[in-house]
């Protein structure tokens, strides 16, 4: 699926003086020196949570207020809609415009179902898909809502296993990749994993328009512990994945790969010292498929690894304490971590002295 970023002017454009009056004066001139503008939740330094827009230099643009911790950010750019999740098992969404226009609004989960953090709009922004929870019958689901309508929820279909995560869509805008980690939670356990003796993790194909099944791809048995959780598309049908690793510490299987249906699932053979330097666990992955690469991050590990998305070979290693929010932005990646820092190709970026950044960082202007 290839990335749908809005150009920088348009976002200008379209932001106009309704946002740009809203900002205040530093942050507005922010907005028009930038290249790019980025999206991620945070936790502050007094124990709050929100999400930002901020340029690639690390300038917040704005700051939405979340009631808890957020996770990942999903924006159509057309439309500048956009939505925060919250982190697993929290049960608030929340729906702001990038453009300033109106006013944040909430999505509550539906009785018995939980948020994983993740979800996507359709092509036209008209629906909105949600990764949840149907935790009273350990089975994972995909809230269909009603972006036109107050985000109204209108049903759910399959996702096709058990602990959906991360999802796209693909660029034919009918088919949802699901990325099932296979873990079942309860939240009257809060965050504790409930089978990992029987975990199966599996990437799905599904038909948004009817939640038919197209394709279901697995690991092999051995590597039933290797929790599939984040995607990026590859721009030609197909999906970069990465794992957590579930299962006994010193062994260390492979972390990421490729699909794409009709195929089976490719794990990259990433060299041992990678391998362990990444701690058994992605916190994120990116594409930049104009430079044919793919990049994944570990904030355990301190490890930021671009990858050639061809062969999986490694082109480049950096440590970055905590880091995990990764995205392209044009050249190359901008890194964020739970320390309030960023870091692109060259440098690390000063960073905020209020925000820590979250786990994902997601283009949505440039």
């Amino acid at each position: 699926m290839a990335a749908r970023h809005l150009d920088r002017r348009a976002f200008l454009s379209a932001s106009g003086t309704a946002f740009a009056a809203a900002l205040l004066p530093a942050r507005a001139e922010a907005l028009v020196r930038t290249d790019a503008v980025f999206a991620s939740a945070y936790v502050d330094r007094s124990g709050g949570y929100g999400a930002a827009l901020l340029t690639e230099s690390g300038d917040i643009v704005a700051e939405i207020p979340l009631p808890s911790r957020g996770h990942d950010i999903t924006c159509h750019s057309p439309s500048r809609r956009a939505v925060v999740f919250a982190r697993r098992p929290g049960t608030i969404a929340v729906t702001f415009d990038a453009d300033g226009k109106s006013a944040p609004g909430t999505i509550v989960a539906t009785a018995g179902r939980h948020f994983y953090g993740h979800g996507v709009f359709s092509r036209d922004g008209s629906r909105l898909y949600a990764s949840e929870n149907d935790f009273e019958n350990a089975a994972g689901v995909v809230g269909i809502y009603d972006a036109d309508d107050g985000y109204r929820r209108i049903g759910e279909i399959s996702s096709g296993g058990i602990g959906p995560h991360d999802m796209l869509l693909l660029g034919d805008g009918r088919t949802l990749v699901i990325a099932n980690g296979g873990l079942e939670t309860h939240p009257d356990f809060g965050r504790t994993k409930l089978n990992l003796a029987t975990m199966q993790p599996s990437l799905c194909f599904i038909d948004r328009r009817d939640g038919t099944l197209i394709e279901r791809l697995s690991l092999p048995a051995t590597l039933h512990r290797l929790s599939i959780r984040h995607l990026a598309g590859d721009g030609a049908g197909g999906v970069y994945f990465a794992c957590q690793y579930e299962g006994a510490g010193h062994r260390r299987p492979p972390l990421c790969g490729h699909a794409k249906p009709g195929r089976e699932l490719r794990l990259f053979d990433l060299p041992e010292d990678h391998l362990m330097g990444l701690k058994n666990y992605i916190g994120s992955i990116a594409a930049n498929n104009d430079a044919g690469t793919v990049a994944v991050t570990s904030p355990r590990g301190n490890s930021l690894l671009v990858l050639d998305g061809a062969t999986g070979n490694v082109l480049s290693h950096r440590r970055i304490a905590n880091v995990c929010g990764i995205s392209d932005n044009g050249s190359g990646y901008l890194a964020s971590t739970g320390n309030g820092l960023l870091a692109n190709g060259r440098q690390r970026i000063p960073g905020s002295d209020t925000h820590l950044w979250d786990n994902h960082l997601v283009r949505i202007a440039g």
